[in-house]
């Protein structure tokens, strides 16, 4: 396939869009239950006022609440801080391993959604390469996107990466339902351009029950 820079393109503002919105909706839940709190000391204050005896052990739960909503929220805003600024760089060496569990974990609402639990593990030694840092996590969603549509029973993936050569392999496991029929259909659709972009390849271990992604340790560009 050649590739389509309106495609890859279309594709890549489509998971900015849907993971920007997935992580907004985020912060707005941790707002609601920061305000939730906000008001629960309200209350408790004007208990007092009003001549209750003030529960000490209720303000330190409801204290905690709130701090620990926080730190969410902080947690988030630099999740998406880093989303942000990988767009920023047509180029990077980054580490593929740390990119796949960076994925999962920016994707962790869609697998909740979904029923599923990603497990992604980082390899011994760390496997770099030098590649478009936002069109290879865009390539990381559209297979676990696909990866949560064909699970087992315990609906647990698992990904791992791996140096192979001069390539870098990640390895999406688990895939109980996979079949030639659906994998095909998969590989087809247009979205996946974007491994022409990256010079990558992807292919199926129908007996393993596996897709594997191969990349170059270096691409010549987009």
């Amino acid at each position: 396939m050649a590739c389509r820079p309106d495609v890859v393109g279309r594709t890549g503002l489509a998971f900015f869009g849907a993971m920007s919105a997935s992580n907004f909706h985020e912060i707005n839940n941790a707002l609601a239950i920061i305000n939730e709190n906000a008001g629960l000391l309200g209350d408790l204050i004007h208990m007092a006022d009003n001549g209750s005896e003030l529960e000490l052990d209720k303000l330190d739960r409801v204290s905690s609440r709130i701090i620990d909503q926080v730190s969410r929220t902080k947690e988030i805003v630099r999740t998406i801080n880093r989303f942000s600024h990988s767009v920023e760089h047509p180029e990077k060496r980054v580490d593929l391993g740390e990119t796949v569990v960076f994925v999962a974990h920016l994707a962790h609402r869609f697998a909740h959604m979904n029923g599923v639990a990603i497990k992604a593990k980082l390899p011994p030694d760390p496997v770099k390469i030098t590649t478009s840092p936002f069109f290879l996590e865009n390539l990381v969603w559209l297979c676990l996107e696909f990866a949560m549509q064909v699970p087992g029973d315990e609906k647990v993936i698992a990904i791992s990466t791996e140096q192979l050569k001069d390539k870098g392999v990640i390895r999406f496991s688990n895939l109980s339902r996979l079949t030639p029929e659906i994998f095909e259909a998969f590989r087809s659709q247009d979205e996946l351009a974007i491994l022409d972009t990256l010079e990558a390849q992807i292919t199926a271990d129908l007996e393993k029950k596996e897709i594997l992604v191969a990349l170059p340790e270096r691409f010549s560009g987009p």
